[in-house]
């Protein structure tokens, strides 16, 4: 197997992961079937969301960050292209392994909960799918632009020359847990569009018809991010 196919191997395994123990964690561990959806969720509710989704990402920061970088996050490798450190040729591979990844994970997830006793309705009891009506679309739109704006000023500055070390991948995953914490309740904080892609792809409805804003939003949030270091704005 080649260098390339190696990292679009490792992306699609930790896509697939971090849907699986995240939006696992929401689902299976019934705390709320959406994200963002206007369910009431406290503070404690919410920690071990973020907490899923952050360890997710350290785990496979460590596991599989030497192969790939481990964007497992179309955003990243948008932000970490637009900032100059990976080459146009294999962003579209890091995006459909993404994006393939989160599919499976959701589809994984899902057979685990139909055998739940007494059945499982996916499109009622959710998926950890991202949503929002308890706020404003606009809200929605400024809360993922924001949340992955600086959820990739952490992981361009942890992993740049100056900043990176083994300590990085922590860094990144507690920066998601801690955003978990201020934007869930407006739209989710998925910052991700695989991560959102993959459970509106089995629960239909709201979500797949919300999903487009988590598709365009965090990846123009990305961009703008790596633009920023690119330009040296960000970075020394």
């Amino acid at each position: 197997m080649n260098g390339s196919m190696k990292k679009y191997l490792a992306e699609f395994i930790g896509s697939a992961a971090l849907v699986i123990i995240g939006c696992g964690a929401v689902a299976i561990g019934g705390l709320g079937g959406a994200l963002g959806a206007g369910q009431p969720l406290s503070p404690l509710a919410i920690m071990p969301i973020g907490l899923a989704f952050g360890l997710a990402v350290t785990a496979m920061a460590y596991g599989i960050g030497p192969v790939s970088g481990c964007h497992i996050n179309p955003a990243v490798t948008v932000g970490v292209w637009a900032a100059g450190r990976m080459p146009t040729s294999e962003v579209p591979g890091y995006i459909i392994a993404q994006f393939a990844g989160a599919i499976v994970g959701a589809a994984i997830l899902y057979v685990m909960l139909a055998g739940k006793a007494g059945g499982y309705d996916v499109a009622t009891a959710g998926l950890g799918q991202t949503g929002w009506s308890g706020y404003s679309m606009g809200s929605a739109v400024i809360a993922e632009f924001v949340a992955t704006f600086l959820f990739l000023v952490v992981i361009l500055g942890a992993t740049s020359k100056a900043g990176a070390g083994p300590a990085a991948g922590l860094a990144i995953g507690l920066a998601l847990a801690a955003l978990h914490l201020v934007f869930v309740p407006i739209s989710g904080n998925s910052v991700n569009p695989s991560r959102s892609f993959g459970p509106a792809l089995f629960v239909g409805g709201t979500a797949l018809t919300q999903v487009w804003m988590y598709l365009i939003v965090p990846t123009v949030a990305g961009a703008a991010a790596g633009y920023l270091f690119r330009s040296k704005t960000l970075e020394g």
